[in-house]
C-alpha cells in the first residue's frame, strides 16, 4: 500500500514523520480509523435519541368502516401507504374492512378496548353516544365548506373540542385525527324529480346522523339502514327514497338499477370529514416519530383523498348519465331553504345541551369570519363554467 504524506500538525496519534516534516500515514490504517470514528458517532447519536424508531418494524391493526371495494376504503389505503412510506417501512398497517373484526357501530369500542389498534371511520358512526359527534363531520352548514370545516379543526378550536368530547366526557381511550374534506352528499335517489319541498313530505327516506333529525323535521319518515340493506329495502317498498354518499359509492351500491332520478346538492350532509383513531395507550407507547407520522400522514392523505374523489366522482356521474340512463337534477333552492329551516329547528333543541352549544357556537364564530372572506373574495366559478361549457348546466 502506497503511503500518503500529510502535513505535520500537533497530534496524539504518534505517526512517523519523514525527513521533510510530513507525517507518514498508511491509507488502510486511515480507513480503519475513519470507520471506527463513524461507528462511534452513530452509536452516540442512537444513545442520544433513545425514543427513535430504530427498533424493528411495528405493525398496527386498523379497520375501516367500509367494504374493500368502496372508494372510502381505497382512501384509507392512501393513508396507510403514506404512513409506511414516511416511516421507511418501520411502521406498517394491516388494513382491514368493515366486519373483519368489528361491526360498523362497534368499531370505536373495539379501538377503545384495544381489540383494534386503530380505525379509519367517521364520527357519524358513534353519534348515538353523543349527538355532538356529528358536528365533527355531518353537522349544520353556516356558510363554510368541508375544507373550511377541516380548517376549523386545525385553527378554530375543533381539535381541542374533539379531544374534550372523546377523552374527558366519554372517557374513551382514544386519540384521533381528521382527514379528507368530503364533498356535499347528494339529496339522493327518487322515483321522480323533486321540484318542491311538498313532494318530500311523508316519503320513507334513508339517511344517517343528524341528517335524520333534519329530514324528519321536513316531514319525511326517516329510516336508518346500513348500506347493504338499502337497495333490498327500496325494492320491497320499505323505502321510497334514499341517500348513500356520492356518485361512486352510489353506483357501486347499485342505486342506478332501482331509481332513475338523482338529486344533487343538499344541506342534510353538506360537508363531512373522516376520523382516524388509535388506541391511546398503544399510540403513546410508540416512538415520537411514529406518533408524528400517524398524525401528519392524515394531512397528507387528505390531499390525495380529495384528488381521488374529484376524479372518480366526476367520472361516475358521467357514466350514471351516459351509460345507466339516470336523470340528474339540481336540488331546487326551495328545498334547500326548507332544509335550513329544519336545521334551525333541530339546533334549537339540541343546543340546550351545554357542550353541543359550545361546539356550535365555535363553528358559527369560525364561519362568520372565514366564509365571509371566502364568499366575498371567490371568483364566480359557475360563470366561468357557463362561459366555457355553455348549455351544460341550467342553474
Amino acid at each position: 500500500m502506497r503511503p500518503v504524506r500529510v502535513k505535520r500538525r500537533e497530534s496524539k496519534l504518534n505517526l512517523p514523520v519523514d525527513a521533510d516534516g510530513w507525517r507518514v500515514e498508511n491509507l488502510s490504517s486511515r480507513r480503519r480509523f475513519l470507520k471506527g470514528a463513524a461507528v462511534a458517532t452513530v452509536a452516540g447519536a442512537a444513545s442520544a435519541f433513545p425514543n427513535s424508531s430504530r427498533a424493528q418494524a411495528v405493525t398496527l391493526k386498523v379497520q375501516t368502516a367500509w367494504r374493500p371495494q368502496d372508494i372510502f376504503h381505497e382512501m384509507a389505503r392512501q393513508y396507510t401507504d403514506r404512513v409506511e412510506a414516511m416511516s421507511g417501512g418501520r411502521l406498517k398497517i394491516q388494513l382491514l374492512a368493515v366486519n373483519d373484526i368489528a361491526k360498523l357501530h362497534e368499531i370505536q369500542d373495539a379501538v377503545h378496548k384495544g381489540v383494534l389498534d386503530g380505525a379509519y371511520t367517521a364520527t357519524v358512526t358513534w353519534y348515538d353516544k353523543h349527538k355532538a359527534a356529528s358536528l365533527f363531520g355531518t353537522g349544520p352548514v353556516f356558510g363554510t365548506n368541508a375544507a373550511q370545516l377541516l380548517a376549523w379543526i386545525h385553527r378554530g378550536g375543533g381539535k381541542e373540542l374533539y379531544r374534550e368530547l372523546v377523552q374527558d366526557m366519554l372517557k374513551l381511550n382514544l386519540v384521533g385525527f381528521f382527514s379528507n374534506p368530503v364533498p356535499t352528499q347528494p339529496l339522493g335517489w327518487f322515483k321522480e324529480e323533486i321540484k318542491t319541498p311538498d313532494q318530500l313530505k311523508g316519503l320513507r327516506y334513508r339517511t344517517v346522523g343528524l341528517a335524520m333529525d333534519v329530514m324528519q323535521a321536513m316531514g319525511l319518515e326517516v329510516l336508518r339502514l346500513p348500506g347493504p340493506g338499502v337497495i333490498p329495502a327500496f325494492k320491497r317498498g320499505v323505502l321510497d327514497a334514499f341517500e348513500f354518499n356520492n356518485p361512486t359509492s352510489d353506483r357501486q351500491l347499485g342505486a342506478q338499477d332501482v331509481a332513475k332520478h338523482y338529486m344533487l346538492g343538499s344541506f342534510h350532509q353538506a360537508s363531512e370529514l373522516f376520523e382516524i383513531i388509535f388506541n391511546k395507550d398503544q399510540f403513546e407507547s410508540l416512538p415520537k416519530d411514529h406518533q408524528a407520522i400517524l398524525e401528519y400522514a392524515a394531512e397528507a392523505a387528505g390531499t390525495a383523498n380529495y384528488a381521488l374523489a374529484m376524479d372518480r366522482h366526476s367520472q361516475d356521474l358521467e357514466e350514471l348519465i351516459t351509460k345507466d340512463g339516470v336523470d340528474v337534477h339540481r336540488t331546487p333552492q326551495s328545498v334547500m331553504e326548507e332544509q335550513l329551516k329544519a336545521w334551525d329547528s333541530v339546533l334549537s333543541e339540541l343546543m340546550k345541551e351545554p357542550f353541543f352549544r359550545k361546539i356550535v357556537e365555535s363553528q358559527r364564530t369560525w364561519a362568520r369570519r372565514v366564509a365571509f372572506y371566502d364568499l366575498l373574495n371567490a371568483a364566480d366559478y359557475r360563470l366561468a363554467y357557463r362561459h366555457y361549457f355553455p348549455n351544460r348546466i341550467d342553474f
